[in-house]
């Protein structure tokens, strides 16, 4: 199974492939792909140096371009696609018909995988988009359960990749309109839940801190309370006079127990989420899955989760707290 981790920006993309990513996945910095946050992401001349790097290596870099543009902002993601052909990505990551339409027409050696931002959870809806616009891999949403992944796998008419390890999103990808309905901007179409200019961070006499998402109270943090960036679905709320995580605690999904099973399920790759953490999250959580791939391929049916490499993943989970999220639930 290919190790596909994250790059938020050129240092995040070599820490990745020095702690044993066989690929990584980045973006440009602009409303193109999905984590356009201020400071994050790579330009062009970034770009061919990570590209560099990772190809001497043996290695392989993906553009993600896996956000939806309107019809008067197309030409910028087809440049997009451009750019990315020309700077000798190894494939695209993209949701938008139009999109991989156009690099089908345009680039057909340029290899498309299908964005989890393109929700395609059924077999049907795989090869529509393997028969129209050649994907050659495509990223499962973060919302079906092992048995559908296991069926999937064997239905499919191409490779599919599934994240192991990262935030976890509580919608079917590609449909969330929580961030828009507060702020006016979709994720889906301006590269980012929760956008920074929306964002106030309030001191409390206390000595807590509120956070509200375009003067929406989003939550409320104690003295020394950790707290991540302010998202609706993992707010807290006022439910019929009870305060608490009504949509979903931060928490971060971890598969690493099930890696044998995706491993016979036939999984092509195994993504790991995080284009927004820094250098030390990608260099812990990369090399920790290479060793638990690596050692499955030795072990074989002997292969067993090391407590180290669990602990390890929990330091750095969303609230220090590791789920199976959907991927493990008692309804099918």
């Amino acid at each position: 199974m290919e190790l596909v981790c994250p790059a938020g920006n050129l240092p995040a993309l070599k820490t990745a492939i020095d702690a044993g990513a066989d690929a990584v996945y980045a973006g440009f910095r602009d409303q193109t792909n999905a984590r356009a946050f201020p400071g994050l992401n790579v330009d062009e001349a970034e770009l061919r140096e990570g590209i560099a790097y990772a190809h001497a290596r043996g290695r392989r870099v993906y553009l993600a371009l896996n956000t939806y543009p309107d019809s008067a902002r197309l030409a910028t993601w087809h440049a997009a696609v451009d750019r990315a052909a020309q700077a000798g990505c190894d494939a695209i990551i993209a949701a938008e018909p139009a999109v991989l339409d156009y690099a089908a027409r345009t680039h057909p050696t340029l290899a498309r995988h299908l964005s989890v931002q393109g929700s395609a959870t059924t077999a049907p809806a795989l090869s529509w988009m393997h028969e129209r616009f050649g994907i050659s891999r495509a990223v499962l949403p973060r919302v079906l359960s092992i048995q559908q992944v296991e069926r999937l796998c064997e239905r499919s008419p191409v490779p599919l990749e599934v994240f192991a390890f990262g935030s976890l999103c509580i919608m079917v990808e590609g449909r969330c309109q929580l961030s828009s309905y507060v702020t006016g901007a979709s994720p889906n179409r301006h590269g980012v839940c929760s956008p920074a200019k929306f964002v106030r961070w309030d001191e409390e006499p206390d000595g807590g801190r509120t956070v509200r998402l375009n003067g929406v109270l989003i939550d409320r943090f104690a003295e020394g309370e950790p707290a991540g960036y302010p998202t609706v679905c993992k707010g807290r709320f006022d439910v019929g006079g009870e305060v608490f995580h009504a949509l979903e605690e931060p928490t971060s999904l971890n598969t690493l127990e099930l890696l044998p099973r995706l491993a016979r399920a036939g999984v092509a790759a195994l993504k790991i989420e995080g284009r927004q953490r820094g250098a030390a999250y990608v260099r812990t959580v990369a090399s920790t899955w290479r060793a638990a791939i690596d050692r499955l391929a030795r072990d074989g049916g002997d292969w067993a989760a090391q407590p180290a490499w669990q602990q390890a993943l929990a330091a750095h989970a969303e609230g220090h707290q590791t789920t199976l999220g959907p991927y493990h639930r008692a309804w099918h």
